[in-house]
């Protein structure tokens, strides 16, 4: 049994530097890896926790979207299936999206949801959470640095968050062209979600 936690912790840290490795390589379908990768952080070696946080903190991030200093990375999951839905008002589709989509990766399987909101499926914690901080993509939503302003559940992976980020997205931008008050649209994206402590 110990062998196997060893190799699902090994193959949670492959899957971490491969997302990382691959810059802009995020699509709406996770890779095997990542969907076999359904263990917490907390569970892999201090040293490769800390390897891959130090990843997404750094390379190629700008310093806009990093968390403060002193964080502790807890871990990351990838949109496997996602949209960004928007109202139309005033004939055009503007203003904040909702996202409706499904996270997997080293925190396990996730939903994420209007509030917005990230709900671990296995332990059922739950946070909030607001922008503070954004960085622009060409032709896609921008990527952010979130604080986290609410939880639930006493026990679970995500009670320890307290930043997210949302890292390399693609598609999920507003629709283009004219439209009818209060129609509503969904466009899929792709992003990775990153928790720290």
């Amino acid at each position: 049994m110990s062998r196997t936690r060893t190799r699902l912790r090994l193959v949670t840290i492959a899957a971490a530097a491969a997302v990382v490795a691959g810059l802009g390589a995020v699509t709406f379908n996770a890779s095997a890896a990542e969907n076999s990768a359904d263990a917490s952080a907390a569970g892999a070696s201090a040293a490769g926790a800390s390897a891959a946080g130090a990843e997404f903190r750094s390379r190629g991030i700008p310093a806009a979207i990093r968390p403060p200093a002193g964080s502790r990375f807890i871990g990351y999951a990838a949109v496997t299936s996602g949209t960004q839905t928007y109202t139309c008002t005033g004939g055009v589709f503007t203003g904040a999206s909702v996202p409706e989509a499904q996270l997997s990766g080293s925190v396990g399987q996730i939903h994420h949801y209007k509030g917005p909101t990230w709900e671990q499926k296995r332990d059922g914690s739950i946070i909030t959470a607001a922008k503070i901080g954004e960085s622009a993509v060409t032709g896609a939503i921008p990527q952010l640095l979130l604080q986290v302003n609410g939880h639930s559940g006493n026990t679970g992976i995500l009670t320890k968050a307290n930043y997210i980020q949302r890292l390399r997205t693609t598609g999920g931008t507003a629709p283009a062209g004219a439209c009818t008050d209060g129609a509503t649209k969904a466009v899929k994206y792709g992003a990775i979600y990153v928790f720290w402590a």
